[in-house]
């Protein structure tokens, strides 16, 4: 049996008047990726956010690693190895793609302000143990011939690569996907596929990833967890999510 990395209990969001989230539950288990689906406005990205921090659910709970947090901030978040790319790409576009693959490695550097600086001390042997990982990385997703390319420079669904190369900097444990595929076409989402799949296998990481294609969620899920409305609606594998008359009738649909 795999062991939880991450579970969530009981979680209630509101904004004002709005619920977001309502007394929704599930877990993620070590090395496995886990779909959250559903239609837009279901929930879906609220919930990220609520696991690395950026939003506080007034209700329930979320054990991290064995321990229950009450509250969490994104950098503690991310400093406990929670990463995530995000639904609209937030990368530095006048930076090159090396540098922002390096702001990935930035919570691992130890050096002082006044190092960094003036690169002397620690800073300089930092840069040359951190340059080496990102190059791992950028060889990883095949990204090298565009690494000195400023970012803004490139085509949606590289720019979505080089997002995924920056999470992958920090060398999460969870990694966190919000609509990776969102506006590629089928190649870009054939490669993209293939990343995440081999992210998973070659560097064991668990992998949390919303999607709206049913197509890919299905052949890289292994557990799907189904919000709608802020509700939980179904959780299981791809194959008894995809039966579930509730589901189909809320969002999949009699064509899938």
């Amino acid at each position: 049996m795999a062991e939880n990395l991450l579970t969530v209990e009981n979680i209630t969001l509101r904004f004002g008047g709005v619920k977001a989230l309502t007394d929704v539950s599930f877990d993620i288990l070590k090395g496995e990726i886990r779909a959250i689906i559903g239609p837009n406005g279901a929930g879906k990205s609220s919930m990220l956010n609520c696991i690395n921090g950026f939003y506080h659910p007034q209700e329930g709970r979320i054990t991290y690693k064995g321990q229950t947090r009450k509250q969490m901030r994104p950098y503690e978040a991310a400093s406990q190895g929670i990463a995530r790319t995000f639904q609209n790409i937030a990368l530095f576009r006048g930076m090159s793609v090396l540098d922002n693959v390096m702001t990935g490695r930035v919570l691992k550097m130890k050096s002082s302000l006044l190092e960094q600086a003036f690169y002397f001390g620690r800073a300089r042997s930092e840069e040359i143990s951190h340059r080496s990982k990102v190059e791992e990385v950028i060889d990883f997703l095949e990204i090298n011939a565009i690494r000195k390319t400023p970012v803004g420079r490139l085509p949606y669904g590289l720019q979505k690569r080089v997002e995924l190369a920056r999470a992958l900097a920090a060398e999460p444990e969870l990694l966190l996907l919000d609509e990776p595929m969102a506006g590629m076409n089928v190649e870009e989402k054939e490669d993209m596929s293939r990343f995440i799949l081999n992210v998973n296998a070659e560097f064991g990481t668990t992998i949390a990833l919303i999607e709206h294609d049913m197509g890919v969620v299905m052949d890289l899920s292994d557990r799907v967890v189904v919000l709608n409305y802020g509700e939980k609606l179904a959780d299981g594998t791809p194959d008894v999510v995809r039966s579930n008359q509730a589901v189909i009738d809320a969002y999949l649909g009699a064509s899938h």
